[in-house]
């Protein structure tokens, strides 16, 4: 289909029957802005249009620790974040039976910014959230599923616009000191330049070792600063950051080196490496602007953003297999310069007799990348496997409406219309070059039902889609062996793949003090995104479908306390009945809040991240993991505070990521089939003072 035909699809829908205009809420007959404000979350019965989606706010964002910026996301229930390398890398995401890798099918955003990157050089949709400053962040919005017409690729298990705060009540400067040469200043403000304009700045500086034989020696500088005008109803923002790392990285290992102790005669523990050179650096600078009117005709937002990204990462996870001599440490590069533009117009309006919302949007965006793969030697590059210049564009159309049948009945009816086009210029294989393009309508369909006006279920179904990575679209030649096999070709990959999803949903806050959701939902994908462990990539795998459950809460009993508890099982499968690697079958937080008793406030998390399969006949599984953070707070006045984090209360020996697959040993004579892993960190300690002027 092409892409006029599914623009018209797209408008009609707009023309026949109008839009919501946010993820959820009643609506009304008149144009107007509904904020509900709640002190941790949004997620009230009548706030939402999925019993899985809500909104977390800044309040309890900085009760608990983040052991690294990219955490910020464990508040979204039913996700746990973990790290396989070293920190300035991207991390680990999972959440409904994904092994989200370093991002694929979750799709984030960042003060209207997309950080999912296509076609990358490590990993389809990486996504890093290194430059996060988690002391800016005012709330998250997350959704789980393809049910929302305004989200596009990657976000088939879900999606989260973390929304900076446009303006600082105080300056402040905090500094923070920990185990293992941990180091962080961060400072910020903002300040009225003239009648409704104020100028908000923040920096932050960190340096790292951590408890690796190799020190990790990360370097950080990061920054930002914001421009703002207007108000609620008609303003703006302009947004200028930039990032920079570098970083030593200490791979997975073989457990069977672990469980020998040794290597070739020298001691070898959990904290060694075997290439002390592994590591890299990134760079990112950006430039946002945001612009938004609410009036009699309606509210409307638009939106632009110019990044560039910059990285250059060396890994060795097979060690000695391809090269015996060298080692197989290898580099990917990506140099890209992004651009995009989204707007929407919302109208709220009857029909008929209803009540209705209207919203109808167009999202572009643009990368120019150049990609490489290169066999290393301490991180100098030995031999080019292939390098490529990638043209990527993606233009996304998408119309919802939302009608208010009855008090207790309303429907949200949408459709969304995607167009990839994509082409790769093959310096090194030029048969593996050429032009993609695909096209896909995605409807959805919501149905909320007020059982009481404590009570609401949902019904969501819709369809989503993950991109693929451009050089899979075209290529002839497989890299590796830089030939072409005419009895067994390169397999190229669709450009676009449906995903299709449907959630029951249930949402009470029928106790006093209890909110709490139930979430059974299923999906089912053309073709899995799979992470290659030995060979530091995502490929393009069989179909798959997952079902499972979700049951989170939020107990506020007295003003001073909050209980959270988030519990998800899953099961997930290939088409053909295989177990897909990495899944996990459950997942878990617990965490205690107690807040301003005398000046004190702490919190207590437990994080849980079950088994799952390692191989796809399910002989080999890995591990769960089970660890507690601790938060203490220490207010000092009005305008000072010191706070102790603990992470790892326990010193539990757990590891944050487990792989199944062949690796060589310096001095083995063979590949051997084994588990790799890489440990969580022991129990570490931070000391934070903060002060306010």
């Amino acid at each position: 289909m092409r892409l006029h035909r599914l623009a018209l699809a797209a408008l009609a829908v707009c023309a026949c029957t109008p839009a919501l205009a946010n993820h959820g809420g009643p609506v009304t007959g008149a144009p107007q802005t509904v904020i509900v404000q709640g002190r941790h979350y949004d997620n009230a019965v009548g706030t939402q249009d999925a019993a899985s989606a809500g909104t977390i706010r800044r309040e309890l964002l900085q009760s608990r620790p983040a052991q690294r910026p990219g955490e910020v996301l464990e508040f979204v229930p039913g996700v746990i974040v973990t790290q396989h390398s070293g920190d300035g890398k991207a991390n680990q995401y999972f959440l409904r039976g994904f092994n989200l890798d370093h991002g694929t099918d979750f799709a984030t955003r960042i003060n209207g910014m997309p950080v999912n990157m296509p076609s990358h050089g490590h990993g389809q949709g990486y996504s890093d959230l290194n430059f996060l400053l988690p002391e800016l962040v005012d709330r998250i919005e997350y959704r789980k599923g393809p049910y929302f017409a305004a989200v596009g690729d990657f976000a088939a298990a879900g999606s989260a616009d973390i929304r900076y705060l446009s303006a600082l009540a105080r300056p402040f400067a905090q500094v923070t000191l920990g185990e293992n040469g941990y180091r962080r200043g961060v400072a910020g403000g903002s300040t009225l330049l003239a009648e409704g304009i104020s100028l908000l700045g923040a920096v932050e500086a960190a340096e790292a070792d951590g408890p690796w034989t190799v020190p990790q020696n990360l370097r950080k500088l990061n920054g930002l600063f914001t421009l703002s005008g207007g108000t609620r109803a008609q303003g703006w923002h302009l947004t200028a950051m930039g990032y920079s790392s570098r970083w030593t990285a200490t791979d997975q290992v073989p457990q069977r080196l672990i469980d020998t102790g040794s290597l070739n005669g020298r001691p070898f523990g959990r904290f060694d490496s075997l290439d002390p050179t592994t590591g890299g650096e990134s760079h990112r600078s950006s430039l946002s602007g945001e612009w938004h009117n609410d009036g009699p005709a309606g509210r409307t937002n638009l939106s632009a953003y110019a990044i560039r990204y910059d990285l250059d990462l060396n890994s060795n996870f097979s060690y000695a297999l391809e090269r015996p001599a060298d080692g197989d440490q290898f580099k990917q590069t990506d140099k890209r310069t992004v651009a995009g533009f989204d707007g929407e117009h919302i109208v709220n309006h009857d029909l008929g007799a209803f009540p209705a919302r209207i919203v109808a949007g167009v999202q572009l965006r643009h990368d120019r990348i150049r990609v490489g793969l290169h066999d290393s030697v301490a991180r100098r590059i030995t031999a080019t496997v292939r390098e490529d210049e990638v043209r990527q564009t993606q233009l996304g159309l998408f119309a919802q409406t939302s009608v208010e049948f009855t008090p207790e009945f309303r429907a949200v009816f949408g459709l969304r219309a995607d167009r990839l086009q994509a082409s790769v210029n093959a310096l090194t294989l030029a048969e593996s070059g050429g032009s993609a393009s695909d096209s896909l309508a995605s409807p959805k369909l919501t149905l909320v039902y007020a059982l009481s006006p404590k009570t609401e279920v949902f019904l969501n179904t819709g369809r989503g889609f993950h991109s693929n990575d451009a050089r899979g679209m075209t290529a002839q030649v497989d890299p590796g062996t830089r030939t072409d096999d005419p009895v067994n070709p390169v397999k190229q990959v669709p450009p676009l793949v449906p995903v299709k999803g449907a959630e029951v949903g249930l949402r009470t806050e029928a106790i006093a003090g209890l909110q709490s959701s139930i979430s059974l939902w299923g999906l089912r994908s053309a073709s899995e995104l799979v992470y290659i462990g030995d060979a530091g990539a995502t490929e393009a795998s069989l179909g798959s479908r997952r079902r499972g459950v979700e049951f989170s809460n939020r107990w506020q009993p007295l003003p001073w306390f909050l209980f959270d508890a988030d519990i998800a099982f899953s099961h997930a499968r290939f088409n053909n009945g295989s177990r897909i690697p990495n899944s996990i079958d459950r997942v878990a937080s617990l965490a205690a809040t107690l807040r301003d008793l005398n000046g004190w406030t702490s919190s207590l998390q437990w994080r849980y991240l079950g088994a799952g399969a390692l191989t796809e006949d399910n002989s080999e599984r890995s591990f769960p993991s089970s660890t507690f953070n601790l938060r203490v707070t220490r207010a000092l006045g009005k305008q000072a505070a010191v706070t102790l984090d603990v992470f790892n209360l326990f010193d539990r020996q757990v590891n944050d990521i487990q792989y199944f697959y062949e690796s060589q040993l310096p001095g083995e004579a063979e590949a051997v089939a084994d588990r790799h892993v890489h440990p969580a960190e022991p129990r570490s300690l931070r000391l934070i003072l903060q002060m306010s002027f």
